[in-house]
């Protein structure tokens, strides 16, 4: 693994919620990594798991999808919907050794500090793994 790495981290976030805090995240100056980038989805319960899959295929070291907290859904249940997505895909993934490359939290509009720690310690998890083995089969 190359001392250099820097993972590419790709964020599917909740317009309520998470995409909320990211910029309360920025307008707060909490640091984060700058290799993060994020989609806005309008709820988490749209992050199909096969978003997150393409993301990981095409070169993606990490993803990351982040919803409103359970019972504050502005869709009511999306974010339930997402977590049984996302165990599923992650027990699929194991297979394959990529379950610990995909992370699903619950980060509010107001929590803009623990959305960058989100961000810090997911990036830290992925320089400990190293390159997304698909990079190589890819290539």
């Amino acid at each position: 693994m190359a001392e250099d790495f820097e993972p590419k981290i790709v964020v599917f976030a909740c317009n309520w919620c998470t995409y909320t805090g990211a910029d309360l995240a920025g307008t707060s100056r909490q640091e984060y990594p700058p290799n993060v980038r994020i989609i806005r989805l309008m709820c988490s319960g749209r992050a199909d798991p096969v978003f997150l899959i393409k993301a990981l295929v095409n070169g993606a070291d990490g993803v990351f999808v982040g919803g409103c907290h359970p019972g504050d859904c502005h869709y009511t249940k999306g974010n339930y919907y997402a977590r049984r997505r996302i165990n599923a895909l992650q027990k699929i993934l194991e297979q394959f050794g990529l379950a610990e490359r995909t992370r699903l939290r619950w980060l509010s509009a107001s929590e803009g500090p623990q959305f960058a720690a989100a961000m810090r310690e997911m990036t830290e998890d992925i320089k400990k793994l190293g390159p997304n083995p698909l990079k190589e089969a890819l290539v």
